[in-house]
Order: structure tokens, then sequence, then C-alpha cells
């Protein structure tokens, strides 16, 4: 889909402003409520919008703890990676995981968690009884420098 100036407003604005009115949406790119709808819908409908979220304070729900987790795995067979994959993603905790390169190990997970003793449980416990997993290292998180989830479409 080619974008033009007014397609990469109304996205930029969205991932800002998720819950701006269509006319107020409409207003800020100098469109019609109807011509900025449609160019909503078109962008849906193309994929390059693939939902809507609310972004939740992770400290006020109780995980103050974040921690980037490098997996290593036994063997590089597609079933072994398939498996731990679909075995990671039935995790609440884990917030991410991206098959990396350049590292000495295989996976990175972003995980939050209460605290130690939450992370002990949740490693131990689960992480580490997964077929596969034969290494694991962890860096705790001491403050976001940079924290956003905007993609730069302008």
């Amino acid at each position: 889909m080619l974008l033009d100036r007014y397609d990469r407003q109304i996205l930029d604005l969205l991932q800002r402003e998720g819950r701006i009115s269509n006319q107020d949406l409409a207003d800020r790119v100098s469109l019609s409520p109807s011509a900025c709808l449609r160019r909503v819908r078109a962008l849906e409908e193309s994929g390059l919008i693939t939902g809507y979220r609310a972004l939740l304070d992770a400290r006020r729900l109780g995980f103050s703890l974040t921690a980037l987790v490098h997996i290593s795995m036994d063997r590089h067979t597609p079933e072994r990676f398939a498996h731990f994959e679909s075995e990671i993603a039935k995790i609440g905790e884990v917030l991410e995981c991206l098959l990396i390169t350049g590292q000495s190990a295989d996976y990175q997970l972003k995980v939050v968690v209460a605290d130690m003793d939450a992370y002990q449980e949740l490693l131990l416990q689960r992480i580490t009884r997964i077929a596969g997993v034969s290494g694991v290292h962890t860096s705790f998180v001491l403050r976001r420098v940079v924290d956003k989830t905007a993609l730069p479409v302008s």
C-alpha cells in the first residue's frame, strides 16, 4: 500500500492517541470525517493497523521487576524451536519473545514479574522445564530510558 502524507499523519496520531475520535482525527489531519474514516478503514483492511490496545502501568498492577532473558537451545531444529515457541507463548509473564542472532542465545524474552521470588519461580518451574532449553542468562532492567510503541511513520 502506498502511503501519502494523510495516511502517515493518521497512523502517527492513532499510534499516540488510539482513542481519538474520528472527528478529532479528521480535524487534526485536515480531512473531512468521511474521507478520514475511509482512510482508517483502508489502513485496517491492508493490515497496516493490526489492532488497538490499552497500555497498562505494570508497576501499579504489581509487576515491579522486568527482565531480559536470553535462552539457548540444545538443538537447532524446526521442531525444537516450534515446541519452545508454543510453550513460551502460554506464559502470561512473557511480554515478548524474539528469535535472535549475533548472541550466544537463540531467543530473547522480555518478562514482567512481581519480584525476585516470582522470577525464580517463573524461571525454575516453567521456563527451564521447556524441552530443549539448555542455557539461560538474565539481565534485570534498572530503568526504562526509552519506552515507546509508536513506529516512525512520518
